[in-house]
């Protein structure tokens, strides 16, 4: 191991798009999807292009400040710069805490996958093992990370897309599933919005955590190949890219299944592939997901550890974070990470089945957290640029500055949210106690420890 604290380049533009990718692609799309087509119906893809536009806008500006600005720690630096140490503080360990709460969905989602085939291997054996394996990976190279990550969010893309080809090829056909199926399922089971408006918004909580993880692409500016030109590539291509995989499969399975039936009797992922005659569907769809999960594992564990790293070299988290091995890694956020999930499935495993959507909002409060952060820090940098300094943006963000300001507006309208709603408003109350036990920490142990040195 070593005691130097420079991170090694070697993530190109294939990488961090997947990496990306890998990070918003997982139990949102797979799991999640049923929760939010159950509250909005058909509507929940006015939902989904209403929050994926949002995440664009924020994506842009953090695109414009990690060109301008592409260091370790990323949104958590820029917090710090902008709005000032605290607010990079509570930013930091808030995109933690986020990706830690995540992976232990992921990593209790892959042990009960893995039981599927194993029923008489316990379930915490399965969640060690992928700790150990995403452990290990994450202490080499990036390179080799950033390949590892590719190959593996590439299954579930291949998958995803194999499934909306399939269903429309059901559609086209007319297979017979047991009943009418056709893009008038978006209509005639109570209308297009059967729930009222009130159920697309109350979906958004779930939609957005669909989108969580994309602000990685933030993360890995210090690690790319040529950050000016990889960082635009990716950020223009994931946003619309996952909005195209959760649009057109949701369009897919709610065109062959009525809305309110999508989740409630086994998985219609593998009801498509039993349909198209492909033998062992169900064991094909298991090793989707434990790929899936296994791959969103990795990019949120990639994500938390740089932002850790990041945090520390600003002194706002231990300096045993900087310590990197001969791979230009830091090890010591890989350990501690895995050492954080270890904690989580034992008590994950305590919590009962419904856990998800306590996890989800939760999630979902620290990922807009993060974005609101990342937006007014963007907001705080254009107001101290000069003229100049705008012009010679290499990647400014669009609409400036009422497209911003809006989407501002609508993640605080999202935090909001999920106070207003019984099943997520637990979510705010553990938020605003973690901002709270945030501010408290940064008082005893950061700005003390600053004002005495």
């Amino acid at each position: 191991m070593s005691n130097t604290s420079q991170l090694a380049r070697g993530l190109t533009a294939r990488h961090i798009l997947f990496i990306a990718l890998g990070s918003a692609i997982g139990t949102g799309l797979f799991y999640g999807s049923a929760k939010a087509i159950q509250m909005a119906g058909p509507a929940v893809l006015l939902a989904y292009f209403i929050g994926g536009a949002a995440v664009f806008m924020m994506m842009r500006a953090l695109g414009e400040m990690s060109v301008r600005d592409p260091v370790s720690g990323s949104f958590s630096h820029y917090a710090t710069k902008y709005l000032g140490p605290m607010a990079g503080f509570i930013t930091g360990w808030t995109y933690t805490f986020e990706m830690v709460v995540v992976c232990i969905a992921d990593v209790t989602a892959f042990g009960i996958y893995m039981r599927v085939w194993f029923p008489f291997v316990d379930q915490w054996i399965w969640a060690l093992a992928v700790i150990l394996l995403i452990g290990g990976i994450n202490l080499f190279h990036v390179k080799a990370f950033g390949e590892m990550e590719f190959w593996l969010c590439l299954v579930k893309v291949l998958a995803i897309i194999a499934m909306i080809v399939g269903g429309g090829i059901l559609l086209l056909i007319g297979s017979n599933l047991g009943h009418p199926i056709g893009i008038s399922n978006l209509w005639t089971n109570g209308g297009f919005m059967p729930n009222g408006i009130m159920g697309v918004i109350a979906s958004l909580a779930i939609v957005m955590f669909a989108f969580g993880g994309v602000e990685v692409i933030g993360v890995t500016s210090s690690e790319a190949e040529s950050p000016e030109k990889t960082i635009p590539k990716a950020i223009n291509a994931v946003p619309f890219r996952i909005l195209f995989f959760y649009v057109f499969t949701l369009f897919i399975l709610m065109s062959l299944f009525p809305w309110n039936e999508i989740g409630l009797e086994g998985s219609p992922f593998v009801t498509i592939f039993e349909k198209l005659g492909i033998p062992y569907a169900p064991h094909i769809l298991n090793v989707v997901v434990i790929v899936a999960a296994v791959s969103a594992i990795n990019s949120d564990v990639f994500g938390a550890g740089r932002v850790m790293y990041g945090m520390a070299k600003n002194k706002q988290a231990p300096q045993a974070f900087l310590k990197v091995n001969k791979h230009g890694v830091p090890w010591v956020t890989a350990i501690v990470l895995s050492v954080a999930l270890g904690v989580g499935v034992y008590l994950n495993y305590l919590i009962p089945k419904d856990v998800f959507m306590l996890v989800a909002s939760i999630a979902t409060f620290a990922t807009v957290w993060v974005w609101l952060m990342i937006l007014c820090s963007h907001l705080m940098m254009r107001r101290k640029m000069t003229k100049q300094e705008v012009a010679e943006l290499k990647f400014p963000v669009p609409f400036w500055p009422i497209a911003p300001i809006l989407t501002t507006l609508f993640m605080v309208f999202v935090v909001v949210l999920l106070g207003v709603f019984k099943d997520s408003r637990i979510a705010l109350y553990v938020g605003c106690v973690w901002v709270v036990l945030l501010v408290v920490a940064y008082t005893l142990f950061v700005k003390n420890k600053a004002l005495k040195s």
